[in-house]
């Protein structure tokens, strides 16, 4: 009796490890396939379009903070005169005069 025993324990155990095997298999190839679904799929937290309008406005607010600077204040003129026709009509003339 006591090798009978011994033969359904093995079976027993033989059978468990089997179907953890199987299980563990199955969850890699489960966990696999779904790392390749999430790596193909992505998802944009700023979409492009929005990209493309915030680097125009950047680029505008740049621009005008260094003119602001350029003129204002390393310049010696009034900051408020950046905003003025008058100012880059002369800056305009200047430059052409120059030619």
């Amino acid at each position: 009796m006591a090798l009978n025993q011994e033969q359904v324990n093995t079976r027993e155990e033989y059978k468990k490890t089997k179907s953890q095997s199987v299980q563990k298999k199955d969850q890699k190839e489960k966990t696999e396939a779904a790392e390749k679904v999430t790596k193909r799929i992505r998802i944009r937290l700023i979409p492009i379009w929005l990209r493309l309008i915030l680097l125009v406005v950047f680029m505008v607010v740049g621009l005008i903070g260094g003119t602001v600077v350029g003129y204002g204040v390393l310049g010696g003129g009034k900051v408020a005169d950046v905003f003025k026709q008058s100012t880059w009509t002369h800056i305009i003339d200047l430059v052409d005069k120059e030619k």
